[in-house]
């Protein structure tokens, strides 16, 4: 909170400095046209939703590499990474599971069936010929349907343009025998649009394992990634959409702990490779004079993770565990423009799932499994007395473990006046146990897993001000969820009575704990001072705890989950070849973990912290320009997660090229 207030303070000084300088309006939200929230292009203000666009101009600015640093700065979203960049990271959707946000690019889904929550391995997604990103908060599951419970981050990649050929490469490097090659072109030739990146990062990185906990031994990185975006029109009436996405990716990790709470990790010589691969090709057609809207699609996912030389194991240069999964999906969609108001979106999915385990070594093991999920939707839109609009959607989903399950969406937006607009919504959905909590050693002992379940809302508005140079939003929402999917470690001093045989061996299982809530206070402000001179401040005030009765952590917090999260960013650019930045991200105390053979539990907590990044560029000419930052500029020491290490203060330079 204390961050929040120190920047809030500094942008109203600078604010009330600059209020008499002259400029030019600054772009508002009310104008980004977004496609997430309703599946059709929209006004972000008429769509009843929480949504944050994060443009390119923005990551380039902020010379973003990991997806997962612009994500963190967006409100409602917290980036849990069990040390520096390449480990794992996830994120967290005003406090709702991994494995309840949809991620997708290009509208490629890439959560990975074969992840423990078949979330995506957000880790491996580098910046790189991006558009902007999407990040729409709240249940979703009438449209997205399973993994939406906390909402949906769509990666829109660039396509066409008026060139035929537009080109945007960098190279750089830095602190840590770090170096990072990327290019991207898009264009559109006789008609045909297509965009295309690639991209390679190598670190030698810092240990996983805290190292300031006596872990020496640093931990590499190493990505490709490719991406490519195609449409190939057929007449005036009808067009072919080709999209692709590739990473590849090896780090190295910490798998050793120590055997009492809190179970710090130490250095170990483990290492994962990942692979995925997923790919769309849709037809798009128009009839009725381009009244009734048509997508008919097919998109293949494929991935394969590997881990090798555990701590634990016998031998050297062993491969303890492969997990691979596979994704089929046919997707069909309608978009009727009834009249200037009213709209109607329907559509039908097919989806097929599978996931393969194994587990190599003295105590291996082998799981697969597999479920098909078929789905129908609906949502109509309608605006009245051109200020209000209402939207209201239903879906239909059969899943072959789970039976059948029902979703519902209501929203509305009032635009009250034309800097005014107020929204609310509810919408409720349900997360499906992932194939590798079904199916891997870890199943259940006392029977069938049960889909989690949640309802939430949200109230809000969005106000302009200074003739639009300064937009601020606000918004409270609540989600109650059941049947939360937790697992239980046969580590423990006192171990829980499921802990024989087979979840004994495998060291622990995954059970449905109950109940928890989330609820909270979402605020942003956007500020263009000067010609020159830009801002922006975001915060989150968010409470998610356990409510299951007799649980012993019944009204305990979740895990990971800050209750204080707020960010600042501030752009200056004198000339018009120069811009300097800043980034300012707080993220308050956390319970990292319990532990329940105590009573009351002994709490064991995650740190505040609080990171401050420099950016600089200078543009040499029309083609080339250079640019470099600082990280961690205060050489802040923290754990992003409890007993896993950080990078301290680094430098990067870089050069730009466009054409």
């Amino acid at each position: 909170m204390r961050m929040f207030l120190v920047s809030a303070a500094l942008a109203s000084t600078a604010l009330a400095t600059l209020m008499g300088a002259s400029a030019a309006s600054a772009d508002s939200i009310s104008e980004n046209v977004v496609v997430t929230a309703t599946r059709t292009d929209q006004p972000a203000l008429v769509t009843g939703e929480s949504i944050s666009v994060i443009p390119d101009s923005e990551l380039k600015t902020l010379q973003i590499v990991p997806l997962t640093d612009a994500l963190a700065l967006t409100p409602g979203l917290t980036v849990n990474r069990t040390g520096p960049i390449g480990q794992p990271a996830t994120i967290s959707i005003r406090g709702a599971e991994t494995g309840q946000t949809l991620v997708l690019i290009d509208g490629v889904r890439i959560n990975d069936p074969s992840a423990t929550d078949e979330g995506a391995i957000l880790g491996d997604v580098l910046v790189n010929n991006i558009s902007r990103v999407e990040v729409l908060r709240g249940p979703q599951s009438t449209l997205y349907g399973s993994d939406a419970i906390g909402g949906v981050v769509n990666i829109i990649t660039q396509r066409g343009g008026a060139e035929p050929f537009a080109l945007n490469a960098s190279a750089e490097g830095g602190s840590l025998d770090t170096y990072h090659v990327a290019a991207g072109a898009n264009g559109t030739v006789d008609g045909v649009e297509y965009g295309a990146g690639a991209n390679f990062y190598h670190t030698n990185g810092v240990s996983a394992a805290d190292a300031r906990n006596g872990n020496p031994e640093t931990d590499g990185y190493t990505n490709l990634g490719l991406s490519g975006n195609v449409r190939i029109p057929l007449g005036s009436w009808a067009n072919l959409d080709l999209r692709g996405y590739y990473t590849r990716a090896r780090d190295d990790f910490d798998d050793n702990s120590g055997f009492v709470p809190p179970y710090l990790a130490a250095d170990s010589f483990a290492y994962n490779t990942n692979r995925l691969a997923a790919g769309y090709a849709g037809l798009n057609f128009d009839v009725f004079n381009g009244m009734l809207k048509n997508r008919v699609a097919v998109i293949a996912t494929d991935s394969n993770r590997e881990f090798y030389d555990s701590y634990y194991d016998f031998g050297v240069h062993m491969k303890d565990d492969q997990d691979k999964g596979s994704g089929l999906r046919f997707e069909y969609q309608g978009i009727a423009d009834l009249s200037p108001d009213d709209q109607l979106t329907f559509g039908a999915e097919s989806q097929r799932l599978n996931f393969t385990s194994d587990v190599f070594g003295f105590f291996g093991s082998h799981a697969d499994g597999h479920a098909t999920i078929n789905s129908l939707y609906a949502q109509y839109q309608k605006t009245l007395f051109d200020t209000v609009t209402l939207t209201g959607g239903v879906r239909y989903d059969h899943n072959s473990q789970f039976g059948s399950r029902t979703s519902v969406k209501l929203a509305g937006a009032w635009k009250v006046t034309d800097t005014t607009t107020l929204h609310a919504n509810y919408g409720d959905g349900f997360k499906a146990p992932s194939l590798y909590e079904q199916f891997s050693q870890y199943n259940d002992p006392d029977g069938p897993l049960h889909p989690e379940t949640a309802r939430g809302w949200e109230v809000g508005g969005d106000q302009a001000f200074w003739d639009g140079r300064m937009h601020a939003t606000l918004a409270w929402f609540e989600r109650n969820t059941r049947n939360l999917i937790d697992f239980e470690s046969c580590f423990a001093v006192v171990l829980p009575p499921e802990c024989t045989g087979a979840t004994l061996a495998a060291g622990g299982f995954y059970f449905n704990v109950g109940k928890s809530r989330a609820r909270g206070l979402e605020a942003g402000l956007s500020m263009q001072f000067t010609d020159t001179l830009s801002g922006q401040l975001n915060y989150t005030n968010m409470t998610s705890v356990n409510t299951t009765p007799g649980d012993p952590l019944d009204g305990f917090a979740l895990t990971r989950r800050p209750h204080i999260q707020d960010s600042a960013m501030l752009t200056w650019t004198p000339w018009t070849a120069w811009s300097f930045s800043a980034s300012v991200l707080h993220v308050g105390s956390r319970v990292d973990q319990y532990d329940t053979s105590t009573a009351p539990p002994t709490v064991f907590v995650d740190k505040a912290y609080t990171l401050a990044n420099l950016y600089g560029s200078w543009a040499i000419n029309s083609q080339f320009s250079l640019y470099g930052r600082v990280e961690n500029l205060f050489g802040q020491r923290y754990e992003p997660e409890l007993g896993y290490g950080a990078t301290g203060r680094t430098f990067f330079v870089g050069v730009r090229v466009t054409e």
